[in-house]
């Protein structure tokens, strides 16, 4: 047998000698991928995916999410940029003390800087984030008994945050645009991780016991991402 089929979800099937667990894999396109010891039984194989099946489907969100077709904004009167779940309006202005700032419920942007809009934003973006986060960590990491090292906010490409060696932590900074509920839960999943360094059960675990409604954040974050939103 070279595939598994459970309800919609169809699996190629790679046996090896040398495992010793069941692994699922989605592939960059979405194809699932089953490696599991030489031998196992079918059944086992089975109970297996229909245990996994909520993870499953939120990873297969995420592939079509990053396949949508990105809007890439436009720098010009009225386009909305999200910060922090809100849309506020872009306003084109002269005579500005700052370049690129937020002003009474709008983005205001300089015209004579206007070339270098894109920078400005990402950068006012990413200062933001740092502050942002910064304070979440430090509100859930008492409570989680972890100590980061540090905090970096940069472009992550396609992931929100990693936990890299000696419990360093980082954010992509398009983070700050989510709702604050989810971004937070961006920061306690990768407060998890200081534990754990897997997605074991015991790390599901340590999410759940810091934030109890964790799985409806994880699927807004999987199903909605940024909407399109290209900057």
């Amino acid at each position: 047998m070279s595939a598994l089929v459970v309800d919609d979800l169809t699996f190629e099937l790679r046996p090896s000698e040398k495992r010793r667990t069941l692994q699922i894999t989605v592939d960059r396109g979405g194809e699932l991928v089953l490696a599991a010891p030489a031998g196992t039984d079918t059944g086992a194989m089975r109970d297996f995916v229909i245990e996994k099946r909520f993870w499953i489907y939120t990873k297969l969100a995420e592939k079509n999410r990053l396949k949508r077709v990105v809007h890439l904004k436009e720098f010009v009167d009225g386009e909305g940029f999200l910060y922090l779940g809100v849309s506020y309006r872009l306003k084109l202005v002269d005579g500005q003390d700052a370049p690129l700032k937020l002003s009474r419920g709008r983005f205001m942007l300089a015209g004579e800087h206007l070339a270098d809009a894109r920078r400005l934003l990402v950068a006012w973006y990413a200062e933001r984030a740092q502050q942002w986060l910064t304070g979440k960590v430090r509100d859930y990491a008492d409570r989680m008994s972890v100590a980061p090292a540090c905090i970096s906010v940069q472009d992550l490409g396609h992931r929100w945050g990693s936990c890299g060696k000696h419990d360093r932590l980082y954010f992509h900074w398009r983070s700050i645009l989510l709702p604050p509920r989810i971004a937070e839960y961006v920061v306690v999943h990768e407060l998890a991780h200081l534990h754990e360094p897997h997605h074991t059960p015991s790390f599901w675990r340590r999410v759940e016991r810091a934030m109890p409604d964790y799985e409806r954040r994880k699927s807004w974050l999987a199903e909605n991402g940024m909407n399109g939103e290209g900057i």
